[in-house]
């Protein structure tokens, strides 16, 4: 009964906001909103102490019912989730002109809907809690829609995740059309053989996760997205959402297709989609000036390292993905938490613009520094302890690669840190950015603490995740896969090694950058053109190449 009311806690409080909100002040609106986030927490946290359980909605049992299973591994996202929310809620006390209860309830829908989506056990649920998640994204993108780039931003993301939805609608109709089930696990039964149309459906369902995840050719719409959309929704895009795709594609195979499709097939899939988008992501996000752009960029790269992680089907690697998702959840919305500040504060987030004017901001600067540091893996953070062990688990190409990545875009944070916290390198330009309009009702000359509080506390966070005991997160892992074994540990001298590497890199990175040799790649530049055309065009291209892959 505690998941049930956990799991529909979220859309009662956002439908009662939606209707009386507009007659309730602002601070109860926010209190509200917050408490509600707050118990779900708790409930979430219940269940996990009880060790997880599974309820059948109705009383309808397998093969017509639906499912909601709680596994630890899958109740830790779902905190995950709610953590970030929390933070979210938190930062947006302060934030916005003008700001009615309709925000809230789409913050709760949001929330509501990623929790449902990582806690059902059935497809076609997951896909309508997909599509709920979705929908409410665009809309929350959308927030300010009298700026036409808000707009635009809106629509690219509304349009390519529309398209990914339909090939993972019609992939559950092949599945349905072979198997007469929808629950994950029936499915698993049922699928004991491999032919081409069990392929294809698989290769159309991940397809819309792998939107969602912002794999590589699919991952246009994020920058997009994250430069126009309010800080405390980027803290959920990049913290939770978009790595939500990737756990999405893992429970898809292991639960349903894993007797069907061999694991060497997908694993090479996986792979090559992962690592094209860590090196692009990273790449990009050196390129890049506009600092919430940088970091959807970064967003991008590191997501494809989870990728690379649960793409090896590997019981460590996966428990080190695990791990990183973590961690990296932490680091991230912190920095986009730290990214707000500034917006709020100088009304721009070009780089250039504001060199050496964060040196009155040490809250803030040091959100950006450990958030660089924490992207680049140094020990114990988080996303170390998840990159030693899919490090280990992978081999030494994953090392170069994971160190790649790491050192690109922890080297752009670090020089925005350089830059404009230490008013280091050069300052505006001739091609300074446009001014922005500030998320609150007046310039800011002193940031609440609101504002200032939850960056602080998830930066922390970040760190706090690389000392949780190695038997948690396998067990965890363990229990989801049925692979045992040993617990992973991240403390060896290579892990500790690749660390400290990535993070001496990942400052030569920010120094060379700072100084304005980093070539500027007009061609990647091009391939981002804004156009949704030639975003649909690479989405097909997409769903071509992951096909082609899963059938070689």
């Amino acid at each position: 009964m505690i998941l049930q009311i956990a799991v529909g806690l979220p859309f009662l409080v956002a439908t009662l906001l939606a209707g009386t909100g507009r007659w309730l002040p602002r601070v109860a609106v926010d209190a509200l909103a917050t408490l509600t986030v707050a118990a779900l927490i708790v409930l979430l946290g219940v269940v996990l102490a009880s060790g997880g359980t599974t309820v059948w909605l109705g009383g309808w049992h397998e093969g017509v019912g639906i499912a909601l299973e709680a596994s630890p591994l899958s109740l830790g996202l779902a905190l995950t989730v709610a953590a970030v929310a929390l933070a979210s809620l938190i930062v947006s006390w302060r934030y916005f002109a003008e700001v009615q209860a309709i925000f809230h309830a789409l913050m709760l829908l949001f929330t509501g809907a990623m929790c449902a989506f990582v806690l059902t056990g059935d497809l076609f649920d997951a896909f309508v809690f997909f599509e709920l998640m979705s929908v409410v994204a665009y809309a929350l993108t959308g927030y300010k829609s009298e700026e036409p780039d808000t707009v635009h931003g809106a629509l690219n993301f509304g349009i390519v995740n529309s398209l990914g939805a339909y090939f993972t609608l019609t992939g559950i109709a092949l599945v349905y059309a072979r198997t007469g089930q929808l629950g994950f696990t029936a499915i698993g039964k049922s699928l004991v053989r491999d032919d081409a149309l069990v392929t294809l459906a698989f290769a159309f369902i991940c397809t819309g996760f792998l939107v969602k995840a912002a794999a590589v050719p699919f991952h246009f719409w994020l920058a997009d997205a994250h430069a126009v959309a309010p800080t405390p929704v980027c803290m959920l895009f990049s913290g939770v959402m978009v790595e939500l795709g990737v756990f999405a594609v893992l429970r898809t195979y292991v639960l349903s297709f894993a007797h069907a499709i061999p694991a060497s097939e997908v694993r090479t899939a996986l792979l090559v989609f992962g690592s094209a988008a860590a090196l692009l992501g990273g790449v990009m996000c050196v390129l890049q000036r506009h600092i919430k752009r940088l970091l959807a960029y970064s967003t991008i790269s590191h997501v494809g390292l989870l990728l690379v992680g649960v793409g090896l089907l590997d019981k460590d690697a996966l428990a080190g993905a695990a791990t990183y998702f973590l961690g990296h959840a932490g680091v991230k919305a912190a920095l986009f938490a730290g990214a707000g500040l500034l917006l709020n504060r100088f009304e721009t987030v070009d780089e250039h613009d504001l060199h050496g004017r964060g040196r009155s901001m040490p809250v803030a600067g040091t959100i950006f520094l450990l958030g660089g540091l924490g992207l680049a893996g140094l020990p114990p953070y988080g996303t170390w302890a998840g990159k030693a062990v899919m490090e280990e688990a992978g081999g030494w190409w994953l090392t170069a690669l994971a160190v790649t990545a790491s050192a690109l875009t922890a080297g752009a944070v670090l020089r925005v840190w350089l830059r404009v916290f230490r008013g280091a390198g050069t300052g505006s330009s001739a091609d300074s950015g446009a001014r922005e309009e500030a998320e609150t009702r007046f310039k800011l000359s002193r940031l609440p603490w609101t504002m200032v509080a939850p960056g602080a506390v998830l930066a922390l966070a970040g760190v706090l995740v690389g000392l949780l005991p190695g038997e948690v997160v396998g067990h965890a892992v363990a229990s989801y896969t049925h692979l045992e074994g040993p617990a992973p540990t991240p403390w060896s001298s290579s892990g500790v090694l690749s660390g400290v590497l990535a993070v001496v890199l990942a400052f030569g990175v920010a120094v060379v950058s700072l100084r304005g040799r980093v070539p500027r790649a007009a061609r990647l530049h091009r391939l981002h053109s804004g156009h949704i055309g030639d975003y649909v065009a690479w989405l097909v291209a997409g769903v071509a190449a992951f096909g082609v892959l899963l059938f070689t």
